[in-house]
């Protein structure tokens, strides 16, 4: 397995739930500190390594917190009753292994509920609330689970290894949302260590996105930047149900440059700024328009007076459930445009964007 692949299995095999992201910041830390003695930390979690100490700032940011659960209760039977951190579908989450990380170590369960094989007819056609399901760690009593370590208020996160798939551009693990743009961050923030910038370029992760962009709010006052990108995963529309409405992106087929979501409408000029240069290196891209989700993007563009911002993703299969899948092309194309676009952005450039937020 080569650096790069290996990198990506640690970050996606790493937990990090909202609020217990303290795994996955050690590694990013880690790997940041490998590359730049300069770090910027908040006092939630979000880090960032610091490139170059002039001109203006451009922040590229990925969340590291990924979507888990939390136990709110164990029953007398030693089951455990848990709530989600951040978006889940009732539909993916039924017979899941999952492990549960409790102060003496981490358990390994699975996601039960009432089988179907009693259920009415009426109620099979609906989706099983979560409020209705459970986590079996294999206790037989409260006394039992307690005694195990599991206290109210543990976090919970699914299971999934890294793997390449037979397709090797093909790659399968938990968490892609977001340690695809971990990654992409990790390897901007390498491929600039040679380049003399006339900016400084602030690349790393925020925590507690999936609950909220809280990280994203601290970050931006920490930076204080004058750009912000947010790397983050968007859904791709590539597979069998899916129709044009519903998305038009697919694996392989480049970044997504995000054109509406919930939270932002990113700033025109940036955004035709990155579509040339995209077009200027010959570097294939996709749109997105997400009008049920957000990004880190929709707290950064509020920061101050205001920041310029766009989102740039990569496109993925699944998310929000134990499993994703994206393709190493789009990981490699996102990393080229993002330092294409940071060698442009010196404070002619950014002074041009910042200056109109219309075409002329």
């Amino acid at each position: 397995m080569d650096t790069d692949l290996q990198l990506m299995r640690d970050l996606t095999e790493t937990a990090g739930p909202p609020g217990f992201e303290m795994s996955v910041q050690s590694l990013m830390k880690d790997r940041i500190t490998q590359l730049t003695p300069e770090i910027l930390e908040d006092n939630l979690g979000s880090i960032v390594g610091q490139h170059g100490n002039t001109g203006p700032r451009i922040l590229l940011a990925a969340h590291m917190d990924e979507v888990s659960f939390m136990v709110t209760h164990v029953t007398n039977d030693g089951f455990l009753r848990i709530q989600p951190l951040g978006g889940w579908w009732g539909h993916v989450m039924l017979a899941q292994r999952v492990k549960i990380l409790t102060r003496k170590g981490e358990l390994t369960g699975v996601i039960g509920s009432k089988a179907p094989h009693v259920l009415s007819i009426e109620e099979r056609k609906n989706v099983l609330e979560i409020s209705n399901m459970f986590v079996d760690i294999g206790a037989s009593s409260k006394d039992e689970a307690n005694g195990f370590g599991v206290e109210v208020g543990d976090p919970v996160v699914p299971i999934c290894p890294f793997e390449v798939l037979k397709n090797p551009k093909m790659l399968m693990a938990k968490a892609w949302d977001n340690r695809a743009g971990c990654y992409v961050a990790l390897k901007v923030l390498e491929r600039i260590q040679q380049e003399t910038l006339d900016n400084t370029v602030f690349c790393g992760a925020t925590v507690q996105e999936e609950v909220g962009l809280r990280g994203a709010v601290t970050l931006s006052h920490k930076v204080s930047p004058d750009i912000a990108f947010a790397l983050d995963v968007g859904v791709a529309g590539d597979t069998p149900g899916m129709s044009h409405k519903d998305g038009h992106s697919k694996l392989g087929g480049g970044p997504l440059l995000g054109f509406y979501d919930s939270s932002m409408i990113p700033h025109l000029n940036l955004r035709d700024f990155v579509i040339d240069i995209a077009k200027e290196h010959n570097i294939p891209y996709q749109t997105d328009i997400m009008p049920g989700g957000g990004t880190d993007a929709g707290k950064f563009h509020m920061a101050h007076n205001g920041v310029p911002s766009m989102v740039v993703s990569v496109a993925a299969r699944y998310i929000h459930s134990h499993v994703s899948v994206v393709s190493r092309d789009d990981l490699d194309l996102t990393v080229q445009l993002l330092v294409e676009l940071v060698k442009r952005l010196d404070e002619e450039t950014v002074n041009h964007i910042k200056g109109m937020n219309r075409r002329k």
